[in-house]
C-alpha cells in the first residue's frame, strides 16, 4: 500500500530531511550554506522561487522555518518520540507556531481556480504580486501539512542512526525505508545475541 501525498505534505517534508544521517554516524545538514539553500529550491519548483540565489539572510530565514516545522512535527508524532537529531533542543511549541504564521503572512495570495478536462477543480493559492517569498511559501505548507490528516501518518524514524522524519504508508511500518528497518532488524539481534553471551 502507497498513498500519496499532496505537494503541501511533500515539501513540507522535503523541508524537515534537509538534516539527515550523514552515512558516518553524524548529522548532515544540506542547508549548511547559501549555496546548498539556492540547490535544494531549484530541485522545488513548487516553492514559486524561480531563478533564486540564496544569501546569508535567506539561509538564516529558511533554517529558522525549518526549525520551527521540526518543533511541530516532534509534536506531531507524540506520544512517540522526536527524531534523534533535534529532540533535546526543540525550540517551544509556541514559538513554533508563531514562527511560522509570521513567516506564512510575509506574502499575500489569492484563490487561483483551476479545472481541466476529466477533472475537478482545483483551487492552489498564488502570490497577489509575482514570485512567493521563499520562506513564505515553506511557512504556508508546513501549515497546510500539520492541519491536514496526513499529519496522523506522520513518525519520527527510530532506526540507528536515522533522524528522518516520515509519513506512515502501512499499519505496520515502523521506518522510513526498508535499509532502516534492516538496521534495526539487525542491531536487535545483535543486542539479543550481546544478552545471552
Amino acid at each position: 500500500m502507497n498513498v500519496s501525498i499532496g505537494a503541501d505534505a511533500r515539501l513540507a517534508l522535503d523541508l524537515a530531511l534537509t538534516i539527515r544521517h550523514d552515512g558516518h554516524g553524524g548529522v548532515a545538514d544540506d542547508l549548511a550554506t547559501a549555496e546548498g539553500l539556492t540547490a535544494w529550491v531549484r530541485e522545488r519548483p513548487e516553492t514559486g522561487a524561480h531563478g533564486f540565489d540564496a544569501d546569508d539572510t535567506d539561509l538564516a530565514a529558511v533554517r529558522d522555518v525549518r526549525a520551527a516545522v521540526r518543533a511541530l512535527f516532534a509534536r506531531a508524532v507524540l506520544p512517540g518520540e522526536p527524531s534523534p537529531a533535534d529532540a533535546a533542543r526543540l525550540m517551544p511549541v509556541r514559538d513554533a507556531v508563531e514562527r511560522l504564521n509570521t513567516r506564512a503572512a510575509l506574502t499575500p495570495t489569492v484563490p487561483v481556480l483551476s479545472w481541466t478536462e476529466g477533472a475537478d477543480p482545483v483551487v492552489r493559492q498564488q502570490p497577489a504580486h509575482g514570485d512567493a517569498e521563499l520562506t513564505a511559501a515553506l511557512a504556508r505548507a508546513a501549515i497546510a501539512f500539520l492541519a491536514s490528516p496526513d499529519r496522523q501518518r506522520l513518525r519520527a524514524c527510530h532506526a540507528p542512526r536515522c533522524v528522518r522524519y516520515f509519513l506512515k504508508d502501512h499499519p505496520r511500518q515502523e521506518w522510513c525505508k526498508p535499509s532502516c528497518g534492516n538496521r534495526a532488524r539487525v542491531a536487535r539481534h545483535h543486542e539479543r545475541h550481546k544478552k545471552t553471551a
